[in-house]
């Protein structure tokens, strides 16, 4: 299935998302036209801290890849820049315009980490539970300076923020399961076992409803008591 959605971002990322995800094969010539494609994005009107702008459709709210809704304006553009940044590394396209897109992305939000800083807030979290989480996953992958001290600190906060059936206060619980299961059992065990509870009652659930959003969730929860039976 062709990836790309020439009218939608988010359609797009969500697409290329799931075959990654499941491991479905992309051929090489769908790799460099979805990405070359999202890198046209960088920096256009819309862009949050220049990374890639949504498109219209996309302004209208998007649904993250485990299904929570993102409608604010702000949300919806961080969300698709870092989520295309993600996925730029994750496609592994060495042209030119591609990794410079991406260079000039991970540039601009940099300096608005180092801005934040400097108006002396923390950036272990950003703006809300569901933005950070976006950023995790992106530390996870060492994109911006000083990843491993700031996910570290993040997850410091995050403890402080559980709550007694194994979610937390506000951040979004399958969208923060993925993330902890990307950054993995080093620096996130901790915040895994949290959630293992949870995800022990509702897997059975999930796994027996027919739907693709369903099939996600149960991959994500698979995936996190894996790493913690490991």
């Amino acid at each position: 299935m062709n990836p790309l959605h020439r009218d939608s971002l988010h359609s797009t990322l969500d697409s290329l998302a799931e075959s990654l995800f499941f491991q479905r094969t992309l051929s090489a010539i769908q790799r460099r036209n979805v990405a070359a494609w999202i890198a046209r994005r960088q920096g256009q009107p819309g862009a949050y801290a220049d990374m890639f702008a949504p498109t219209e459709k996309d302004l209208r709210g998007i649904r993250l890849f485990t299904g929570e809704t993102v409608r604010s304006r702000v949300g919806i553009a961080h969300q698709l820049g870092e989520e295309s940044c993600r996925l730029l590394v994750r496609l592994h396209v060495p042209t030119p315009a591609v990794q410079t897109a991406l260079q000039r992305a991970i540039d601009g939000m940099t300096a608005r980490l180092d801005e934040a800083e400097r108006r002396g807030q923390s950036t272990a979290l950003y703006c809300c539970g569901t933005c950070s989480a976006a950023y995790w996953r992106n530390l996870a992958l060492n994109l911006f300076p000083r990843s491993e001290e700031r996910l570290c600190q993040g997850l410091v906060e995050l403890k402080q923020l559980r709550r007694s059936d194994g979610q937390w206060h506000r951040f979004p619980f399958y969208f923060t399961s993925l993330a902890l299961t990307e950054i993995g059992t080093e620096l996130a065990l901790a915040e895994l076992q949290h959630a293992a509870a949870r995800w022990q009652k509702i897997l059975p659930r999930l796994s027996a409803v027919e739907n693709p959003m369903s099939r996600r969730r149960a991959a994500v929860g698979q995936r996190l008591l894996a790493l913690c039976a490991s």
